[in-house]
């Protein structure tokens, strides 16, 4: 066996029969995507036990290009998932900014040593040993 194929046999990639969801998308072609995920039985049958989830998908520019934005749209039905899409946008948008700006924090608050990505040795001294004054 190779070792791709064990590392695939750790992954632990089993459907759960008991929570499956059939996905249809909606869009209006210009904002974003609404996609409807609709519980089933295992059998492919409706699943009235459980409500359906909807979700959101937009992207904004950023100077490194375009970033995907998804989140859950609090809703019932289609027309509440379209009326809410918005305000659940701005959140999710809010949320985005907010975990960006987390890994910037954590990011620069790294002690950098040498041997890691990104250490970079500081300049050298000025030749002759002495300080040197503008």
């Amino acid at each position: 066996m190779t070792e791709e194929t064990s590392e695939l046999d750790n992954v632990g990639a089993e459907m759960d029969a008991a929570n499956l969801y059939s996905e249809e998308v909606v869009t209006d072609r210009k904002v974003g995507v609404i996609r409807i995920l609709t519980p089933i039985d295992a059998n492919g049958q409706r699943d009235p036990s459980r409500a359906p989830i909807f979700t959101g998908e937009t992207q904004i520019m950023t100077q490194m290009g375009p970033l995907p934005i998804s989140f859950e749209i609090p809703a019932a039905n289609v027309a509440e998932a379209v009326a809410g899409y918005s305000a659940a946008a701005r959140e999710g948008l809010r949320k985005t900014v907010e975990r960006i700006r987390e890994l910037q924090r954590e990011a620069a608050s790294q002690i950098v040593t040498p041997g890691m990505p990104g250490f970079q040795a500081p300049p050298a001294a000025p030749q002759g040993g002495g300080i040197v004054m503008p």
